[in-house]
């Protein structure tokens, strides 16, 4: 029998074929590590508290959204890798060389105030979390070191270093994942809810439903997603524009697995975290979450005495996935913007305007902390600001993804198309809705 003979059992047949499922295993999840981080960084301190305020004040009430903002943010992303991937620029340069340096300034003051916001309000709820384990430190104390550590860690270490060892505390987030397997929810409710829409236009829904659009589809990870396709590519050799300029259908698709993946893992924690506090604080008449540790008690179900402990990690990691993307999607804009010296591949000797963003923003985030705002309250504030920041940002990023001129034969199909246009008219109305209610 020659070797082209050998039996389907035969060991060398297993072991290659083994070998060969690893490697495709390996290249899998390689493929969908950025994805990953990005969804990651999606479920942010402020995305948890925005869902378990949306739980504990509707119940599943507004459960259809993580299904219904799933293809929306997936292929919003989809849209800001793609633009990075066949321009080799990022989408702060791509709009100043699409439209005017004015409304690029415009975009970057908007998402300076709102990545701020957000940064401030991720620290004071990461204290937070903290005093649940350790109520003996001090809350201010507790920013500033989370703050300063947050930046050196941005500055001195590779952000792709330490966000491997990240994820695994990020996995503590699926601990609502866990509780809701275990609880007695009423499933056959929570798919009908988790896919009908239902909506009073009260005031504090309107704000709700603002906060949990611009926590999901966020303006920071619009910058951050085209940012880090050039740093994969700057990475790879490819250190001009010229060379990173163009793209084929092979990378293209391997860019959409990655983002549709680290999204949907996005949105299950979103429909897990609404349903858990729905049959958890809703059910118990907490619907107000005015405290960490009200937040926490979503989890007490899954083990009464660690609630507070897992709550407090996922806030804690989550946190510091975060920091940096909404530091760094500010640095990058703002770079982009003004033409200086961008991206975390850099040392802090060679771009220092760069770093100097990212030191500003987290510096200011620390001292939204002394003027008194309930962190909670902060966190579904800066969602909002999320959400009303959006709209602008999207109109660009759908303009330039269809254009045939920029993106070629890449250009937004016509149901891509369709699907950012309906994205930015949703978040336009919701936006002058929340704005108009303000006022009220």
């Amino acid at each position: 029998m020659n070797e082209n003979e050998l039996p389907q059992n035969d060991p060398k047949i297993l072991v290659d074929e083994k070998k060969s499922l690893l490697k495709e295993g390996e290249e899998y999840i390689k493929k969908i590590g950025p994805g990953l981080i990005t969804g990651a960084a999606d479920d942010d301190p402020s995305g948890i508290t925005t869902y378990s305020q949306a739980g504990a004040s509707y119940g599943s009430g507004l459960l259809w959204l993580a299904a219904w903002t799933y293809p929306l943010v997936a292929t919003i992303q989809e849209m800001c890798a793609r633009i990075a991937l066949v321009t080799g620029r990022g989408l702060a340069s791509n709009i100043k060389h699409a439209f005017s340096k004015k409304i690029l300034i415009i975009c970057t003051v908007l998402l300076f105030f709102a990545n701020t916001l957000n940064i401030g309000a991720d620290l004071g709820a990461m204290a937070k979390a903290i005093q649940l384990i350790s109520p003996k430190f001090s809350f201010i104390f507790l920013v500033i070191f989370i703050g300063i550590a947050g930046l050196l860690l941005e500055i001195v270490v590779p952000y792709r270093k330490y966000s491997k060892y990240l994820k695994w505390l990020v996995l503590a987030i699926f601990s609502y994942v866990v509780t809701g397997l275990i609880i007695n929810m009423d499933w056959s409710m929570l798919l009908r809810d988790g896919i009908i829409p239902h909506i009073t236009f009260s005031k504090t829904q309107i704000l709700l439903i603002t906060g949990i659009l611009g926590t999901t589809i966020s303006p920071y990870l619009f910058f951050w997603q085209t940012s880090e396709e050039i740093e994969e590519e700057i990475s790879e050799g490819k250190t001009t524009i010229r060379s990173r300029k163009g793209s084929n259908a092979s990378e293209i698709r391997e860019m959409r697995v990655d983002i549709w993946v680290g999204m949907f893992l996005s949105n299950v924690v979103m429909f897990f975290i609404i349903s858990v506090c729905a049959n958890t604080l809703f059910a118990n008449g907490i619907t107000n979450i005015e405290t960490a540790a009200d937040a926490a008690r979503a989890l007490a179900p899954l083990d009464g005495h660690s609630a507070s402990f897992l709550f407090a990690i996922g806030i804690i990691g989550t946190g510091l996935l975060a920091i940096p993307v909404l530091a760094g999607s500010t640095a990058y804009a703002i770079s982009e913007s003004f033409g200086w010296k961008e991206g975390l591949y850099r040392k802090y000797k060679t771009a220092h305007a760069f770093y100097g963003v990212i030191i500003i923003s987290i510096i200011i985030g620390i001292l939204i902390n002394f003027i008194g705002i309930n962190p909670i309250k902060a966190l579904i504030y800066s969602a909002i600001a999320n959400g009303i920041v959006a709209p602008v940002i999207l109109i660009f990023i759908v303009k330039i993804s269809s254009s045939k001129k920029i993106m070629g034969e890449f250009k937004n199909s016509p149901a891509i198309k369709t699907i950012g246009w309906v994205t930015t008219i949703l978040m336009s109305i919701t936006a002058i809705a929340t704005i108009i209610s303000l006022f009220q």
